[in-house]
This record gives C-alpha cells, sequence and structure tokens, in this order.
C-alpha cells in the first residue's frame, strides 16, 4: 500500500446486519481495534496521526478497524446492540478473514465488549489490550464536577 492509497472497505455479515471494516498489512499476527462510543473506519483516517499509526502496526501484524453495528458504514439498526451482539460481529470480522486468533485492542467503550468475548471465547485471543477503559461512567468525572453537574438539576 502506497502512502496514498487507504484501505478499501469490505462487509462481514453478522446475523442479518452487515458490519464494515478494513483491513491493513499481511502480518502473521491479527490486531482487532474495537471501537468506543463512535466508529467511522473510513473517516478515521481523517485525524492525524491514525493512518500513520495503523500503518506501524501494520508492518508486522494484519490490523482491522470496523464500524459497529448501526455506526459508519455498518447497517442501521434500530435500539442499541447487546454485548452478545457486539461480540458476534467481532466474531463474524474474525470469521471473514480467516482470523482464528487475534489480539483484541479496546478503547473506551470497546473495552468492556473487547473482556466479555475474551472470557467467552479465550481460544479466539491471544491478547487483551485495553486503553481509556472504565467501570463505570461516573469513575470518569472528577467528585467536583459530578456535584456542580447534579447540583443544576435540584
Amino acid at each position: 500500500m502506497n502512502d496514498f492509497a487507504l484501505p478499501e472497505t469490505r462487509y462481514a455479515l453478522s446475523g442479518d446486519v452487515n458490519i464494515a471494516y478494513q483491513v491493513m498489512g499481511e502480518g502473521p499476527v491479527d490486531i482487532i481495534l474495537v471501537p468506543g462510543v463512535v466508529s467511522r473506519a473510513d473517516f478515521m483516517h481523517e485525524i492525524s496521526g491514525y493512518t500513520a499509526f495503523l500503518r506501524r502496526l501494520s508492518n508486522f501484524a494484519r490490523v482491522v478497524a470496523f464500524d459497529k453495528r448501526g455506526q459508519g458504514l455498518s447497517d442501521r439498526i434500530s435500539g442499541a446492540p447487546s454485548l452478545e451482539q457486539r461480540m458476534d460481529d467481532v466474531r463474524a470480522i474474525m470469521d471473514e478473514i480467516g482470523s482464528r486468533r487475534a489480539i483484541l485492542l479496546g478503547f473506551s467503550k470497546g473495552c468492556p465488549m473487547s473482556a466479555l468475548f475474551t472470557a467467552t471465547y479465550p481460544d479466539r485471543v491471544s491478547h487483551l489490550i485495553l486503553f481509556g477503559g472504565f467501570a463505570r461512567a461516573a469513575d470518569r468525572i472528577a467528585p467536583d464536577a459530578r456535584e456542580a453537574n447534579v447540583s443544576h438539576l435540584e
């Protein structure tokens, strides 16, 4: 891939929902990037440093980025997907690209699903990396800021 070519968007079928994903690199290790709150794999390349980061990883790994169901180029859905549905989306992408075992790299809201996927399918995950995850949303807000947010509601 030259410096100007971006990865092609492909689709994996998870149940009856098409999940958009992109692959960079051909290394012997698979790294699945599990997005947080928002995902749009094709627009992420607009963020300074994002594509360079993926290209560095793709020097030694096959790197997969995807759009969560209902977001980006993935099929629209009604309601919020369950963690189990989101886990199945990752499994469907892995099956589609022929990945038997991968490193999961979960970001923010992608961390709980990544941990659940690892616990549910330990034979499909070689390593689990969690970045910016949290147990409760309240843990992410300083106590004084939390008080200020609540006090204006009274």
